[in-house]
């Protein structure tokens, strides 16, 4: 049943990025996404401020990236942030690991595939997610820093697309932090490309920060999140005639 209502999801989303659907399709749509929208605004309204962490499904717990991704995790959860991830394997289990063995909110958003993505055994919060444009809108929208492991061609995208989010000044100039300074030396040598051929300006080179050290990741986002910002804040309180809770 629940593999028939995966497909169905995804059917219903390939099939409206195929063209032109009749009106009422179309419509159907919109409250389809409208639905799962408000859905996740509701479970997630109350975390407090996040860190998202990015990274590959791919790699086992004996891994030294699903490592790292757990010591990401647990200086995250220690400095007094939820730690939010795509909720499934590999670097997301490992940074969400990290949070819940210390003591932090670990928190996911998991997307519904037809191959069944379950949500890692790390986690306080989660939720199921039918589209993938939902999905990448919460785990920014709830964020004050991103993390970015080794990962794929998804993970690429998320970073990308939370770069351009700071460039164009939608969103605050939240830091962005890629851990693995050799799995990532090529990316950044064609950022640096970019930069030299005036494709993006000398300043988006600021909007990184590359390492491979926790311990320099915490002091950069505590000067450029808890500091700037102004964290950690209180999150708002349930209202029990929204039928709320935290």
């Amino acid at each position: 049943m629940i593999k028939r209502r995966q497909y169905l999801l995804k059917r219903a989303e390939s099939k409206f990025l195929e063209g032109p659907l009749s009106r009422i399709n179309e419509f159907l749509f919109t409250i389809r996404v409208q639905f799962s929208f408000i859905n996740g605004f509701r479970k997630m309204h109350f975390l407090g401020p996040c860190v998202t962490v990015f990274g590959s499904a791919r790699f086992k717990d004996d891994h030294p990236y699903y490592k790292l991704a757990e010591e990401v995790g647990a200086a995250l959860g220690k400095m007094g942030f939820s730690v939010m991830t795509g909720g499934g394997p590999g670097i997301m289990e490992a940074a969400n690991k990290g949070a819940y063995e210390a003591g932090g909110l670990s928190v996911g958003c998991n997307i519904i595939l037809p191959f069944e993505q379950k949500p890692n055994p790390y986690l306080h919060k989660w939720i199921d997610i039918p589209y993938f444009f939902v999905r990448k809108f919460l785990l920014m929208k709830y964020s004050y820093a991103f993390i970015v492991m080794p990962g794929g061609i998804g993970t690429l995208d998320e970073l990308f697309e939370s770069l351009t989010l700071i460039q164009t000044k939608m969103i605050k100039d939240f830091p962005v932090v890629i851990m693995g300074s050799e799995y990532h030396r090529e990316l950044c040598e064609h950022i640096s490309l970019m930069a030299k051929n005036e494709s993006i300006s000398p300043e988006d080179m600021e909007l990184l920060f590359v390492t491979d050290s926790v311990d320099e990741m915490e002091v950069h986002i505590r000067e450029h999140a808890i500091k700037k910002f102004n964290l950690i804040r209180k999150p708002p309180k349930p209202k029990w005639w929204f039928a709320e809770k935290s």
